[in-house]
């Protein structure tokens, strides 16, 4: 049995023949205005008009001269398979938690969260805009919610035109304002395909919620990669989006940036390299016999047969390195070690090894498990310094002087003598004057409640001691005084550096204990002028300042959060939590702006070298904001793009949001 609707003329499809046209000679059938034709298919069977459901397919009679529209007009407001009847109707879903366990909740249709998901996945994805076009594609959305209209892909691309000045909105918004403090870094990259210079802007900062968030803001073309050339770029960026309050720009090491903070992570990589220029003979003889055996499959096949010989259990195997990049020969040594006794057995299995290449010893391979050792920490202090999630100006001189012991202390070993000697020559080129050091980096270890000065003081004390010469040692009062001055010195400009926010703070003065009410008798100026003096020199003994200073070091723990200490801490030291708001966001690594060439390599290629500057940019931008992510940037969207018409409208979009309006934006359009 089939339900039938009240007054619905049913009729069994099955049972007569239909037919596209009249077969008899009618009245001209005029334009249909109902609204219930867009859900129904006009068709006529012996003659007469009948419309056909479009989602249940019931055919139901439409003869303009008895049953008319009616019956179809009912039907559309009742067709359980109508998509527009479903809009409001919610569903139960089953859910599935991150812990495995499941729960049952409702679930509504919601246009503008599917299509701002279907943006995201392009957008994110990576995926081909041309992709909407695809039957398999369109099949797989239709089985999902027969409701969704996929739109076509030209429609994408301006969404996602739209997408972008929707975010740069709201970053503008934020940027614009005074009170926000904003630090940038920048890196220079040439296209291969096009051989266009790009130079690449990204914003740091922290938000009243004390959490750090960093996005590309520019991406635009480079005349050359002169000095010149990218401080011009750089002010061009900062007065288009209308920030007021940029605190530092942080470049890699190129002499044409020697006026900004230098990368950190650049400089440790030119530290090893100078030091990994020195060709060891063990650490050569095991790369000659890993390039011997990857270089055919007949010899991989053989090595790995040998593993299993030896009894060797690995999940990595031996890798190529590329001789300008110390970490890859970090990671070849690594692995290669680690399968010694695989050597040897490889050795004895092919008789050409041995021929081609000199074979490495035991005393090989204890040379380079020492290496790897050494290289180990500046592995890990590269990775740490790459990160763009947590604050790292505070650890920043602490992490120097670590890598200066690591270097003296390895040195005193034969082996490392000449490597050492070479990595400490190029470590006292960039940080070995203490007084060329960025003073934000002395500010923000202060900040730090588990250094404050007394770190400083305990890092210069050692620091002068293994700077002294051996035949002129001071003594440990010449050390004790210099020290003195040293810190006194940036206490000096630490304090300068206070009351300067303090100028210009809002917030009353504060001292460590409340003071008596002082009643002064206005006819007694002079004693008057004593009371007032009196009490401002002793309120001026703890200023919120010297109270921090003065207290005992936070314990160190591992896990230890600097901003949510600042966060906890902000009533008691208003204007210092201020400063660490501006200070900790201060990068020491260039790494969040080159990442950014992981996405434009693959949308500048040479299949989409036609892509207009304003959409490369409004790609590279909006992946990075929507993706919110601390992993790297990769895989790309498609050439549709290039559309000429599409980038104009990107660009007027632009010039409306950096003038005096703004100029509202909806992409659910």
């Amino acid at each position: 049995m089939v339900d039938l609707d009240d007054d619905e003329v049913f009729v069994d499809n099955t049972q007569q023949e239909i037919n596209e046209e009249p077969t008899q000679k009618r009245k001209r059938v005029g334009k249909t205005r109902s609204d219930c034709w867009k859900s129904f298919e006009k068709i006529f069977i012996d003659g007469v008009r009948h419309g056909k459901c479009k989602w249940c397919e019931r055919v139901l009679k439409a003869d303009g001269n008895n049953t008319g529209t009616s019956s179809l007009n009912k039907h559309a407001k009742n067709c359980k398979q109508n998509p527009e009847n479903l809009k409001n109707q919610q569903t139960l879903q089953f859910k599935k938690e991150p812990n495995g366990e499941g729960s049952v909740s409702t679930w509504k249709h919601d246009d503008k969260r599917i299509k701002k998901a279907m943006l995201n996945l392009f957008v994110v994805g990576g995926l081909p805009f041309k992709f909407v076009e695809n039957e398999v594609f369109i099949e797989y959305t239709n089985a999902l919610n027969g409701k969704v209209v996929v739109p076509c892909r030209t429609t994408i691309s301006k969404k996602v035109s739209l997408y972008y000045q929707e975010e740069r909105n709201k970053l503008v918004t934020f940027l614009c304002n005074p009170l926000n403090t904003v630090h940038l870094t920048t890196d220079c990259w040439t296209s291969p395909s096009k051989r266009v210079h790009y130079i690449v802007i990204t914003a740091h900062f922290i938000d009243d919620n004390w959490e750090m968030h960093k996005r590309i803001i520019n991406f635009k073309k480079l005349d050359s990669q002169r000095g010149e050339d990218i401080g011009k770029e750089v002010l061009k960026c900062i007065q288009g989006w209308g920030i007021k309050n940029v605190m530092t720009c942080t470049v890699d090491n190129a002499s044409s940036n020697d006026r900004a903070i230098e990368c950190m992570a650049h400089i440790i990589n030119l530290i090893v390299r100078d030091g990994m220029n020195k060709n060891d003979e063990s650490v050569k003889c095991l790369q000659d016999a890993v390039r011997y055996i990857i270089k055919s499959t007949q010899r991989i096949a053989l090595f790995k047969k040998c593993m299993k010989t030896v009894g060797v259990e690995s999940t990595k195997f031996l890798c190529n390195d590329c001789p300008t990049r110390w970490n890859s020969t970090y990671d070849l040594l690594k692995i290669a070690v680690d399968l010694e006794k695989a050597f040897y057995e490889y050795e004895m299995e092919d008789c050409s090894f041995a021929r081609d290449v000199v074979t490495p010893v035991s005393e090989d391979f204890v040379t380079c498990r020492a290496m790897v050792s050494f290289l180990e920490k500046f592995k890990v202090k590269t990775e740490l310094v790459s990160t763009t999630s947590k604050p790292l100006a505070n650890r920043f001189f602490g992490e120097v002087c670590d890598i200066y012991k690591h270097i003296r202390v390895w040195s005193k070993n034969k082996r490392f003598y000449s490597i050492g000697k070479d990595m400490i020559d190029k470590y006292e080129k960039y940080w070995g004057d203490f007084e060329i050091l960025n003073d934000y980096m002395y500010f923000a270890t202060i900040l730090d409640p588990r250094m404050k000065t007394e770190f400083l003081r305990h890092a210069f004390e050692t620091l002068i001691k293994y700077k002294m010469p051996e035949n002129k040692p001071l003594s440990e009062l010449d050390i004790t005084a210099k020290t003195k001055s040293l810190i006194k010195d940036i206490e000096s400009r630490f304090e300068n550096f206070f009351n300067c926010y303090n100028t210009n703070s809002n917030v009353p003065f504060e001292t460590g204990g409340s003071q008596d009410a002082v009643h002064i008798d206005d006819d007694d100026d002079f004693v008057g002028d004593y009371f007032a003096q009196s009490v401002n020199s002793s309120a001026s003994k703890e200023t919120e300042l010297t109270r921090y200073l003065n207290e005992g070091q936070t314990q160190g723990v591992k896990d230890f959060d600097i901003l949510v200490w600042w966060k906890n801490n902000t009533s008691r030291y208003p204007i210092l939590s201020r400063m660490a708001k501006d200070l900790l966001g201060i990068q020491i690594s260039t790494v969040a702006s080159e990442s950014a060439f992981s996405t434009s390599g693959r949308i500048i290629d040479s299949y989409r070298a036609n892509l207009s500057a304003p959409i490369i940019e409004a790609l590279v931008c909006t992946q990075d904001w929507v993706r919110k992510s601390k992993k790297p940037i990769v895989d790309n969207i498609d050439d549709i793009l290039k559309d000429d018409d599409v980038a104009k409208e990107l660009e007027d979009a632009i010039c409306t949001q950096n003038g005096n309006g703004k100029r509202p934006i909806d992409i659910n359009e």
